[in-house]
């Protein structure tokens, strides 16, 4: 199937060209006709999945582009606010199309000021509500997209959402996007959304096929060591580190700077400019590493990301989704790669179950298996590099008082200094270990289980006695 089937208009099919779009994802296909024909809509799909393009290709095409805001998208995080918005002025500006992003720390009046020439406002709840209550805006949109729902009642915003949509027309088209569906979300689906259809990722899609999820366990004190083992291994071209806290952020972009990596940090302390430069630059490659907690993980937009690490693993498996989300878009490759401590494994087990998606367990390369992997590419260079006239100069210069072979061992010792490999020779546990782990957590588990049914006779005979006492 081809974007050409949904007969858009051709200002939009051109849209869709200049984006380099070709087939449509699967909540694409899905969502486009159901939204194309009015219909109110809940979809459960992961972000990376390509849902701005499925709301935001159909709304452009049924927008008239008069004067006024048609569309509002409500999301939860000023970096989401700012992905989205850029991606629909992409899809709507060769219609003529205006958007303006609405989210706390800017000035109120220059939002405002956008707000009156835009045809589409994508907005955080918070700042949205504040612009209503306080009548500096009024709305009157034909179609409202709620996207990251979960993250909304994640976040706390679940009060904020039903009090902006008081301010909003009934007579609208709406839809609402989710990662998972807990009871909380299903009631503001009802509250919110008049018949709608339903769009459903099954659990075996919820994460990527193009992205290859491995983990490693390592003891506490070896995490620094296994991510530089593993970043000299991997050579990635562009990466996230993803840290549980700011202070790990912090602490962990300093270490890696030390050790010679252009790497950025983003967090939420961070003042919004800050934050906007920071992605900026790792979008242009400015920066090879971002180092980030979990404020990245759904609003970061980076389609050449080769690499994601997790220095810890995350607390809950939505979380886990949403960042190795970050890489394996848009049709590319991409490895998901999470470092564990020996008491983490039941987790692993635990996310591969609600995930639906097997992680390969694998050890740290030592050093000596790197530094040939290192030493062959370097062959392979050299062998590849074209002479040049001022390399003939130099050898000749060099012969007056060396000769040749010396010359050779020189040259090569100067550019091996580049890839010598840092560290200890072994790190992190072996295969065995690992596998004598995850039998002894798997024969620990099947004991509770005994146990928890040993407890439940025992409760249940003490149950059966009081009743015959009791007669």
């Amino acid at each position: 199937m081809t974007f050409k089937e949904f007969n858009f208009k051709n200002t939009l099919n051109q849209a869709i060209e200049n984006a380099g779009f070709k087939e449509p994802s699967p909540i694409q296909k899905e969502a486009i006709p159901i939204i194309l024909k009015g219909y109110d809509m809940i979809a459960q799909a992961q972000t990376g999945t390509g849902k701005t393009a499925a709301f935001g290709l159909p709304i452009i095409e049924m927008m008239s582009g008069d004067s006024g805001i048609e569309t509002l998208v409500i999301v939860p995080t000023r970096e989401l606010a700012m992905q989205v918005s850029d991606e629909l002025f992409r899809f709507g500006k060769t219609a003529g199309l205006k958007t303006a992003t609405v989210y706390g720390g800017t000035a109120y009046n220059r939002q405002i000021d956008r707000i009156k020439d835009a045809n589409i406002i994508v907005a955080t709840p918070g700042r949205l509500l504040d612009l209503l209550k306080s009548n500096k805006i009024k709305l009157n949109p034909k179609f409202v997209v709620l996207d990251e729902a979960d993250e909304m009642l994640d976040m706390g915003f679940v009060d904020e959402i039903k009090k902006i949509f008081k301010y909003l027309p009934k007579d609208r088209q709406t839809l609402m996007f989710s990662a998972t569906m807990p009871k909380q979300i299903k009631m503001l689906a009802q509250e919110i959304l008049n018949s709608p259809k339903s769009v459903t990722v099954t659990k075996s899609e919820r994460t990527n096929s193009d992205i290859t999820q491995k983990f490693y366990v390592v003891s506490d004190y070896e995490r620094d060591d296994a991510l530089l083992r593993l970043i000299d291994y991997k050579n990635p071209t562009k990466s996230i580190i993803f840290c549980r806290t700011k202070k790990e952020v912090d602490r962990l972009s300093s270490y890696m700077t030390s050790q010679g990596f252009k790497v950025a940090g983003l967090h939420g302390d961070m003042e919004q400019k800050q934050r906007e430069r920071t992605i900026k630059a790792f979008k242009e490659g400015l920066v090879d590493i971002f180092i980030a907690t979990d404020v990245a993980a759904r609003g970061l937009d980076v389609h050449d990301v080769s690499h994601v690490f997790n220095y810890h693993i995350p607390f809950d498996s939505e979380s886990y989704v949403h960042r190795i989300g970050r890489t394996g878009r848009a049709g590319n490759k991409g490895e998901a790669i999470t470092l564990v401590s020996p008491n983490e494994l039941r987790t692993i087990k635990r996310i591969e179950k609600d995930v639906g998606a097997k992680m390969l367990s694998r050890v740290i390369p030592t050093r000596q298996e790197v530094q040939h992997r290192k030493d062959t590419n370097l062959l392979n260079q050299i062998a590849k590099t074209k002479i040049t006239p001022s390399a003939i100069e130099l050898v000749k210069e060099l012969q007056h008082d060396i000769d040749i072979v010396t010359i050779a061992h020189l040259l090569a010792s100067m550019v091996q200094k580049e890839v010598s490999v840092k560290g200890k020779e072994k790190i992190g546990l072996n295969r065995e270990e690992i596998e004598r782990l995850i039998k002894r957590s798997k024969y620990q588990k099947g004991r509770g289980r005994n146990r928890d049914s040993r407890r439940h006779r025992e409760r249940r005979d003490r149950k059966s006695r009081k009743r015959r006492d009791s007669f």
